[in-house]
């Protein structure tokens, strides 16, 4: 299950999806890879019902209903999770964060604290950010990557620096960078950047 955090369809994290994808079908037909797109979905973050911690009938996974339930039951039944999102203001996009309160608060017990998910698998966390790696603000995926390495196992990280925020810099008020800098790194990385999402979804899918 692929779960793409990001707005736009055909930009920076988008691409490294399709990528990884590709690299997981590479292994034989009987790899089933299927993405999602937040941004297209019509759901909330976590709405504090308590559904999922009521005495004798508690469960991992969220009872409220809209468009996220079927997406967290599928992850569930799944082999492996690839999450995916551009980096704004140094997190997550709200569409991901949200995502990751109905995915993570089910598994967390109070009662002893663990953090319980249906079934284990491997997890890659996938970010693009405007960042170079020396002037990196980021916090990812934050506290939530905690709940996931207690609940699926240890994460890989896929990061992609200095991306494209546009495609054609002389159309808006962007003249804080320099857009031969970010072309000279997007010729020097980029390709690079996919070949390794690409990889990690076929390493994923041979497992």
């Amino acid at each position: 299950m692929i779960i793409d955090g990001g707005p736009r369809r055909n930009m920076n994290t988008a691409k490294m999806l399709n990528s990884f994808a590709e690299g997981a079908r590479s292994v034989g037909q009987e790899v089933e890879v299927k993405t999602v797109r937040l941004y297209e979905l019509d759901y909330k973050g976590c709405m504090s019902c308590m559904a999922c911690k009521v005495k004798g009938r508690a469960s991992n996974l969220c009872k409220f209903k809209d468009a996220l339930t079927p997406v967290l039951e599928e992850i569930a039944q799944a082999d492996g999770l690839v999450l995916g999102s551009p980096i704004y203001f140094g997190d997550v996009t709200g569409q991901m964060r949200t995502f990751l309160e109905r995915l993570a608060f089910p598994w967390l017990s109070y009662n002893d604290y663990r953090m319980t998910a249906p079934k284990r698998m491997p997890v890659v966390l996938v970010t693009t950010m405007n960042g170079l790696p020396e002037r990196n603000n980021s916090n990812g995926y934050g506290s939530m990557e905690y709940c996931l390495s207690a609940a699926l196992g240890e994460p890989k990280h896929l990061i992609a620096y200095n991306t494209y925020q546009v495609n054609h810099y002389d159309r808006f008020e962007l003249a804080g960078f320099s857009e031969e800098a970010k072309r000279k790194w997007r010729d020097e990385h980029w390709e690079k950047d996919l070949q390794k999402a690409f990889d990690a979804g076929r390493q994923m899918a041979e497992m």
